[in-house]
């Protein structure tokens, strides 16, 4: 089976018929098809002007809000998070609300678009994996080692990794995976990653609880009403590449955010729904990002299709 490294959809080549994506989708779905979940995740922390994290929790809109990004890494024992803005001390009371009133997943992303981030050796996964035990998830303070958020412990990781390339972070995984109670999820792109960034070989690891797939801003897999067939044969190699992780569609909440890939309110629950849903490892549908939402009220409008 191919594994993503290819610009083309491996499992679906844009040459075969529409009825054939259809058959390889009744394969692949099963006889426990997931359903609709109305699980939707955000990421939150992309501009000061979409309030703030418990503003975000208390719409009743999402059930996983990502904080983005901790962007720098790899550089020795300094660590950054870039929250465009936001008051960081805040964060942290913040989290804990929306964890205790909302039951909303809080997690904290690292890597995006930034280039100042990599793990250069094993030793540096290793070292980052601590720094994040001990800086924003359960493990105890550390002489030396700030917790930004305060006493707040986020559920889990997700990686964004898109420059830096793609080694050491299968260790990075194995790592995180080893303390208690962390979700680990990841947000590759649709044709998946390689080349000069990317989360091949931590996918490998199959240590990965939710994979959120970014459809959009890649012209080979995102989604187009006119022509299906490139989105579906990528959902599809995701699915049987990872039936034991809950896939998440990822989508643009505004026209404005992406390149391509954008999705009427109306077609998500005519046109993607349907196929997505009948896989048995739907998960729901991640939306870049909360400022676009809060502006466009997109997340709202589907909320009930997903």
């Amino acid at each position: 089976m191919a594994t993503f490294r290819q610009r083309r959809p491996s499992l679906m080549p844009a040459a075969l018929p529409f009825l054939v994506v259809l058959l390889f989708l009744g394969a692949v779905a099963g006889p426990a098809a997931a359903g609709k979940t109305e699980d939707l995740t955000v990421f939150w922390g992309r501009n000061k002007d979409e309030g703030s994290l418990r503003e975000a929790c208390d719409t009743g809109t999402y059930t996983t809000v990502i904080i983005s990004f901790l962007s720098v890494f790899g550089h020795g024992s300094y660590y950054s998070a870039d929250l465009s803005g936001h008051d960081a001390s805040a964060v942290g009371a913040d989290i804990k609300h929306c964890q205790a009133a909302n039951n909303v997943t809080v997690l904290l992303s690292i890597g995006g678009n930034g280039d100042q981030y990599s793990l250069p050796t094993a030793k540096a996964a290793r070292d980052l994996a601590d720094h994040l035990w001990h800086a924003y998830l359960g493990g105890r303070r550390r002489r030396g080692v700030p917790r930004p958020f305060g006493d707040a412990v986020l559920h889990g990781v997700d990686l964004y990794v898109d420059h830096g390339g793609s080694a050491n972070y299968d260790e990075l995984a194995r790592r995180l995976a080893g303390y208690k109670g962390v979700l680990l999820t990841v947000t590759p792109r649709c044709m998946g990653d390689g080349g000069e960034g990317g989360v091949d070989a931590a996918l490998a690891t199959g240590l990965f609880r939710r994979i959120h797939v970014r459809f959009y801003n890649d012209t080979a897999c995102s989604f187009r009403s006119e022509d299906k067939r490139f989105f579906y044969g990528s959902w599809l190699g995701w699915a049987e590449r990872f039936p034991a992780a809950k896939l998440y569609v990822g989508l643009p909440a505004a026209r404005d955010v992406a390149s391509d890939g954008w999705v009427e309110a109306e077609a998500v629950g005519a046109e993607v729904m349907p196929l997505v849903r009948e896989t048995n490892n739907y998960g729901g549908v991640m939306l870049w990002n909360r400022y676009y939402d809060k502006r466009d009220g997109y997340g709202l409008r589907i909320k009930h299709m997903v």
